[in-house]
């Protein structure tokens, strides 16, 4: 049983508070939150992660937390808003990297709880980006920001989310987006030659194909096929053991005292692909007000980010260049924001 770090729900099981359970639901991972209106976002009274891929749906995932609680809640004392992996549409979505169907209505009448929303995970990150404290942003550029421009969030994580902010009054408005999963344009002879080596791979190289935790074991394999550099057999063998090859990639990348000009290249092209994306967002939504780095990629490779490769990329846009040269660049660091989106969202705070 999980005891509850606070008083907080005693004081709202008393009063007949409803409280809100929130849901970052991903294709790796689920993190659920008991959130009291009293405590806030930024406090869940109870948060549990879930490996996704161990339940065959989330309303056993909803089921087993529910009976962790201790003193149990009823489900129809609840409010819940969960932010999904895929597209949201009519209070439905099915998972991008799940074999999940996902229905309000549905989770509603098998969990018990009265009201349930469906929010796009990127909705939700975009969301939370004016709830965001300094210390969980890492700047790459200062910029000059519009104050009524948009703001652009682009995520690399397991997949390739994006999204945007856009000004409405005092407030801001989140927008979901599947850009991501539009085709991969090339910048260069390099990827040029990437995208025919993944043409003949998959029937469509999306830019998540190359942009994301999904996409730099594809530039890797490009590489090494092509010749650019021989792999270790001290990689070979770390890689082999690994269930993600991704995170052994770009730590050998950044690795100065065992230098692998391999991973190096891999990071490098993913570096200069995902600058190339975040410039594409901010020129589509006129992204004046700041672009944000979300996903679990970034915060692990800022060195990499912070080299004049990045940069270039994102504002290589010929006529349009000077506009994005001025445009605040940030990282997001806390790992947690799409799930601060869904609490927000759920208790009804304004983003301003």
């Amino acid at each position: 049983m999980v005891i509850y770090k606070n008083l907080c729900v005693f004081v709202s099981l008393w009063f007949n508070i409803s409280m809100l359970l929130s849901g970052d639901i991903g294709g790796t991972k689920t993190i659920l939150a008991l959130i009291s209106p009293q405590a806030g976002p930024c406090d869940p009274l109870v948060e549990i992660r879930f490996p996704s891929t161990a339940y065959p749906n989330l309303e056993t995932i909803i089921q087993e937390f529910l009976e962790q609680l201790d003193p149990p809640i009823a489900p129809a004392s609840l409010t819940a808003t969960f932010g999904v992996a895929g597209p949201v549409i009519q209070g439905k979505s099915t998972i991008t990297n799940l074999p999940w169907v996902l229905d309000e209505f549905k989770l509603s009448q098998a969990i018990g709880i009265p009201a349930v929303t469906l929010l796009n995970d990127m909705a939700a990150t975009a969301y939370a980006v004016p709830f965001l404290e300094p210390h969980e942003l890492h700047r790459l550029r200062a910029g000059e920001p519009d104050p009524s421009g948009a703001i652009a969030v682009i995520a690399p994580g397991t997949g390739l989310g994006e999204g945007f902010l856009t000004r409405q009054g005092q407030t801001y408005q989140a927008h979901p987006s599947e850009g991501g999963h539009s085709s991969f344009a090339p910048q260069n002879l390099l990827e040029l030659e990437l995208l025919r080596y993944l043409i003949e791979r998959f029937d469509h190289v999306s830019t998540e194909r190359v942009c994301s935790g999904q996409g730099i074991p594809n530039i890797y394999a490009f590489l090494k096929d092509k010749g650019y550099a021989e792999e270790p057999p001290w990689l070979a063998e770390k890689l082999a053991a690994a269930d993600d090859p991704t995170p052994v990639i770009c730590k050998a990348a950044l690795d100065q005292s065992r230098p692998c000009p391999l991973c190096a290249a891999t990071l490098e092209t993913f570096v200069s692909i995902l600058g190339a994306e975040a410039g594409n967002l901010a020129a589509k939504v006129a992204a004046t007000g700041g672009i944000y780095l979300g996903g679990g990629i970034p915060p692990h490779i800022l060195p990499a980010l912070e080299n004049k490769r990045f940069l270039q990329a994102l504002q290589q846009k010929g006529r349009l260049s000077d506009m994005l040269a001025h445009i605040p660049v940030y990282v997001i660091l806390n790992p947690k924001a799409a799930l601060l989106g869904v609490a927000c969202h759920g208790l009804g705070l304004m983003p301003s």
